[in-house]
């Protein structure tokens, strides 16, 4: 499936080819700190599959728990989450970060993982009060 996305700002733009069955919910308490929410959903592709169409996003190197390395790669003026890849050389396999992407409505997650670490309270989010709009 071919995607487009990009950051909020709209300085870092880019399209992908993915493939919908590849989309997944990370728990873990990393992806809950580096997006500032209870999980993140993420859909995987290889890097020659990726294409930066502008902009110059900038890379943060985590360190996990386990000592592997991620390169996280955000948007260095609003801060949006890109992709997350590995560390040093070697093929590249890039997690495209689903809320970046314009058709995000067409990647619903299809695994879960982390879910040791996963908020109690998730199960619960779809009897509260719905608003439709601000």
């Amino acid at each position: 499936m071919k995607i487009d996305g990009g950051c909020h700002c709209g300085a870092i733009t880019y399209a992908a080819e993915v493939d919908p069955a590849d989309v997944g919910i990370c728990h873990c308490t990393d992806c809950q700190t580096l997006a500032g929410t209870a999980f993140r959903t993420t859909v995987y592709t290889p890097e020659a599959n990726f294409t930066l169409l502008s902009g110059q996003p900038k890379t943060y190197v985590k360190t996990a728990e386990s000592g592997n390395r991620r390169a996280q790669v955000f948007c260095p003026a609003c801060g949006t989450p890109i992709y997350a890849t590995s560390v040093g050389a070697g093929p590249k396999v890039f997690g495209l970060r689903v809320g970046a992407i314009r058709q995000r409505d067409d990647l619903p997650p299809r695994k879960q993982c982390w879910t040791r670490s996963a908020q109690t309270w998730l199960g619960t989010i779809g009897f509260l009060p719905k608003i439709e709009r601000q």
